[in-house]
């Protein structure tokens, strides 16, 4: 039987607590909960969830800050959960390091979707479209049997979804990919509308891999058709 899935809820208001709680439990996830910001940040340094409901408009600490500060030392899954529906909020949260968001209100039907899709993608990291177990790519290296990505020698700490956008890519060298094409891939079919998602995503990995992220070589764009990594001739 598969370990059960720890899910930390981060939300001030005890009725979005409780009624996330119940869904959560009812499909068998444990729950640890925090009340703020500075607390989600303590109570996922000590309990190492396996996913982060984190909520935006918090006293202590913002759920922005806290999704930064928890990317200094995690790379767990992070969906923001909140009534800011603007773009440039959702946006915010996602340059700050969150992996999806869902706006209140939402039904049962839908948090439980979208918890699912993100565990899907954080456990999904196979090497099923390799030949070997380690892809180069000029000083880009992706170790597959380790999930571990390396640049010029030194280590890059990515989220479960910037890792298999990464996968994806390199798995199709050459080859222009759609925006629908990726964010089907990598987050589900229901994302394949949900550009702006991709466009963040894109943009935080090349700030991670690329020796120039202006000038990228590892990530191109093909303006109005999609992205490809380019053939790399020795890399």
């Amino acid at each position: 039987m598969a370990a059960k899935k720890t899910i930390l809820v981060v939300d001030d208001e005890p009725r979005y607590v409780r009624l996330i709680e119940v869904n959560l439990m009812s499909e068998g996830y444990t729950i640890v909960t925090a009340a703020n910001g500075q607390l989600a940040v303590e109570a996922a340094a000590a309990h190492q969830p396996d996913l982060v409901l984190l909520d935006v408009m918090m006293p202590v600490m913002d759920g922005f800050t806290a999704c930064e500060r928890m990317r200094e030392f995690s790379n767990v899954p992070i969906i923001m959960v909140t009534a800011k529906g603007e773009e440039r909020d959702r946006v915010r949260g996602l340059d700050a390091g969150a992996d999806d968001y869902i706006i209140k209100p939402f039904s049962a039907q839908e948090l439980l979707a979208r918890v699912r899709a993100v565990l899907r993608r954080a456990e999904r990291q196979t090497t099923e479209a390799f030949h070997e177990p380690v892809f180069r790519h000029h000083e880009l290296e992706i170790d597959l049997a380790r999930a571990q990505v390396t640049v010029a020698g030194k280590e890059v700490s990515l989220t479960a979804t910037e890792y298999r956008v990464l996968q994806t890519l390199a798995g199709a060298v050459g080859r222009v990919l759609t925006p629908e094409e990726l964010l089907t891939g990598v987050w589900g079919a229901e994302y394949r509308e949900d550009k702006e998602i991709l466009w963040v995503c894109l943009s935080r990995l090349r700030q991670k891999i690329e020796p120039d992220p202006k000038n990228p070589i590892h990530i191109l764009t093909r303006q109005g058709i999609g992205y490809l990594m380019p053939p790399a001739e020795g890399g």
